[in-house]
């Protein structure tokens, strides 16, 4: 809306026939510029590669992002006042496309009015009542960003205006303007500034080491975290010369910066949440790609589908080359957790030609965490599929002398689906009966004397499970073979995928509780539909930025949640194969302990 006019003068310009006016480079511009930030703030979320330069080893938290939403005001602000600007410029015809004299008076101008008159604002700005009303807030994120870059008061951003258009209004007021000036300037000051507040230390240490006076003519990463955190030091916009001559320079700045550029800022995680790709259109909600997307729920936002042929590359990229990745990390009680991903997507569990490249991906991820030092590791969803590894009890098999705990999560999922049962059920009717969690449900529900219908067409695989069960239980176990036999109860646990047409079976009033991925679709409005078995993290989790697929903010799936518990429990043993019906009562008690909450 706010751009309507520029569009719609961009439009009758082209409809006319006329040349190209500065209404759609201003258009142009934006979208570029907007990108920018987006690449640069993608690739500081790339962890795998950027990790270990952190400057500042924490994570963006879901406050900092609502803070920073509207991240992108400065830009419709400056192409605002541009397009004003532009009814004054000289027509685009009559300009160069690029002009070396106005290069060097814009660089010249640069140096010696931005740089300074920034200098002087930002100073300004952190004293007394300016950094208290109008600074404060950008300095309220823990963490700088190419998205903090841009958070700021209007002042601040009409401020930054003005230091960033003196060198293109001098230029073109001297008569040496061009088209190319314009874009290149805009593009290297947004370049500079992102690169400042990415967070990620990008100058090698020989660099700096054999050219000492760079450290003068441009900031880096560090320089600008240090200023973030401590407000009272490197004020400089690009030239800590400007620091220099005003006394202001942090005297930890070099040594830190040589520290961190030699990749020493780096920590060995106490757990591992080891996940996989649900499928190609979840893929564009990592954390790495868009930071608005990533920190809610999963939802199918239309103008992402754009982007699905990107992804749909990415996808056969990973499948060719890559290897287990670091996604995502928060911190809990002092201890890192970390989210590792097996490049593969959730169709592929089910190719059985793809099933050994797939263990070999989670073999080698839980031998690089043992020799890592990491404690716990947990499995997540396809990546303890029985039919692949057995849940996880063959990589336990194969090495025996592992250090870290390879656990699957289940029971914890268990717990919380046998939780989600009302105390006055009398019957239940389960789906996906004969798998590890349709067992141990039965099971468990059999020994509350609760009567458990399990839907199953071997028979086979139903008497080895009632035959676990203690005798006098072994009559609550009912095997059926139709959806029609559970017309009656309000209870469905549902571990399979079931149709529309087969949930017509289901009474008016019936709760659907599942463990299903992907979950059912709900299309009976008079009936109610749980969400996958899922845990809220304890309130002091520190640096939690992103959802996990379908789950609420703060909010992981049971497995993960599960995984978690057993680090805090320090639990020395795997939990692998079978889930162990005994225990399933005091996971879930060790997980409230722990301030882990149900969902």
């Amino acid at each position: 809306m706010l751009y309507g006019p520029l569009v719609a003068k961009a439009a009758c310009e082209w409809r006319d026939g006329r040349s190209v006016g500065w209404s759609l480079h201003l258009l142009i511009l934006f979208g570029l510029r907007s990108l920018t930030y987006q690449l640069w703030y993608s690739f500081t979320n790339m962890l795998f590669f950027t990790r270990k330069r952190r400057v500042i080893n924490e994570g963006v938290d879901f406050k900092q992002i609502d803070n920073e939403w509207d991240w992108d005001n400065f830009l419709i602000l400056q192409a605002l006042l541009g397009s004003m600007v532009s009814h004054h410029a000289p027509p685009l015809e009559e300009l160069p496309v690029l002009g070396l004299k106005g290069c060097i008076i814009a660089l010249l101008l640069h140096v010696g009015v931005s740089e300074p008159v920034f200098y002087l604002a930002n100073r300004w700005f952190h004293s007394g009542s300016l950094f208290a009303h109008y600074h404060s807030i950008q300095h309220a994120s823990p963490v700088p960003t190419p998205m903090t870059a841009g958070f700021g008061t209007p002042l601040e951003h009409l401020v930054l205006g003005a230091v960033m258009a003196a060198p293109l209004l001098g230029a073109f007021l001297m008569g040496c303007g061009s088209v190319g000036l314009v874009y290149g300037y805009v593009f290297v000051f947004d370049f500079l500034r992102c690169m400042g507040y990415s967070n990620v230390e990008v100058f090698p240490v020989r660099l700096l080491q054999a050219l000492p006076f760079l450290r003068y003519l441009i900031y880096s990463p560090t320089y600008l975290s240090l200023h973030h955190k401590e407000k009272n030091c490197n004020f400089c916009l690009f030239m800590p010369l400007f620091d220099l001559l005003g006394r202001t320079v942090n005297s930890t700045t070099w040594d830190l910066q040589r520290e961190i550029s030699a990749g020493k800022n780096d920590r060995v995680p106490d757990f591992v949440f080891l996940a996989h790709i649900v499928d190609i259109f979840s893929s564009v909600h990592a954390p790495l790609v868009f930071r608005s997307a990533s920190s809610l729920p999963f939802f199918t936002n239309p103008l992402l589908f754009f982007l699905w042929p990107l992804a749909f590359f990415s996808m056969l990229v990973m499948w060719a080359l890559s290897k287990t990745f670091l996604l995502s990390f928060y911190n809990l009680r002092g201890r890192l957790h970390q989210t590792w991903v097996v490049p593969r997507y959730g169709f592929q569990y089910f190719l059985p030609f793809a099933r050994k490249g797939i263990n070999n991906q989670i073999e080698l991820a839980i031998l690089r965490a043992d020799k890592m030092g990491v404690k716990v590791l947990s499995l997540a969803a396809l990546n303890k599929n029985e039919s692949l590894n057995g849940g996880g009890t063959l990589f336990v098999s194969k090495h025996p002398d592992l250090r870290v705990r390879v656990v699957h999560g289940n029971t914890l999922t268990a717990a919380v689906m046998l939780n989600e049962i009302p105390r006055d059920a009398k019957e239940v009717f389960l789906t996906g009966a004969t798998s590890k969690l349709g067992r141990a449900i039965a099971l468990y529900l059999c020994r509350k004397n609760i009567r458990v219908l399990m839907l199953t067409l071997s028979a086979e695989r139903f008497l080895n499970i009632q035959k676990e069960a203690p005798a006098d239980c072994q009559h609550h176990l009912v095997q059926v073979t139709k959806y029609q036999a559970a017309q009656n109860c309000k209870t469905w646990i549902v571990g399979k995928w079931i149709s529309p047409r087969e949930q017509r079976w289901a009474p008016p009033g019936t709760r659907f509780h599942q463990f299903v991925v992907p979950p059912i679709i709900g299309f009976r409005r008079d009936c109610t539909y749980g969400s996958l078995a899922a845990m809220r993290l304890p309130k002091d989790v520190q640096g939690l930025g992103s959802c996990e697929y379908t789950m609420d903010r703060g909010v992981v799936h049971a497995c993960h949640a599960g995984g978690v518990v057993h680090y805090l429990e320090g639990w020395t043993n795997h939990e692998v194969g079978a889930i162990d019906v005994d225990r399933i009562d005091v996971v879930w008690k060790a997980a409230l302990k722990h301030g882990l909450t149900p969902v």
